[in-house]
């Protein structure tokens, strides 16, 4: 009844942040690791078998929530919402959540009641924070995708909202859209030209 946490997507100038929690079941699953090392076929694959096996639960922060607490406050808040909606699947609380990262949620959301504990560079070296953040990029990873049917010609399927020259290109010449980060130094300081 450990919890691992981990969230997708703070770095990014659209879309929501997203996080998951999962608690890792009796049966094994092997190739578990930190998302960003595993090709993107490997994660599809993994996270399949861990929604079919483990219990899991998913939050996330809107771009709006993001524009007005900042980055960090919306990524505890997706956090909570994942812890939330894991205890909702199982009807109970976990005994302890392992949150990927030097800080938790504890103390900076009112919601949040469990014990937890940091671990820097979890998601590389505690399975349940690695099935987490999988869980969390596939999650985000598809809404993304997504999004470009919504928002076509940002080019959100292939950099997930990343601020890469294809992105950022595509900003300048059609300006922020709906999903873009507004809090974000790039889309504000577009925006106000």
């Amino acid at each position: 009844m450990i919890a691992g946490v981990d969230e997708a997507g703070r770095g990014p100038l659209a879309g929501p942040v997203v996080a998951a929690a999962v608690i890792l079941c009796g049966k094994d699953i092997r190739g578990l690791a930190d998302s960003k090392v595993l090709k993107a076929e490997r994660r599809d694959t993994l996270a399949t078998r861990i929604r079919e096996r483990c219990p899991v639960g998913v939050g996330m922060a809107s771009v709006e929530e993001i524009d007005t607490l900042n980055i960090f406050g919306a990524t505890m808040l997706a956090m909570t919402r994942a812890v939330e909606a894991l205890c909702d699947r199982i009807g109970c609380d976990p005994v302890r959540v392992l949150v990927d990262g030097n800080l938790t949620p504890a103390g900076r959301r009112p919601e949040w009641r469990w014990e937890a504990t940091a671990i820097v560079g979890g998601d590389a070296t505690e399975r349940c924070i690695s099935a987490a953040s999988i869980i969390a990029k596939e999650t985000r990873d598809a809404m993304m995708r997504e999004a470009e049917l919504c928002h076509p010609g940002y080019g959100f399927a292939r950099h997930k909202g990343y601020g890469t020259p294809e992105h950022l290109a595509a900003l300048r010449t059609r300006g922020p859209c709906p999903i873009h980060r507004r809090s974000f130094a790039p889309v504000r300081q577009l925006a106000l030209l």
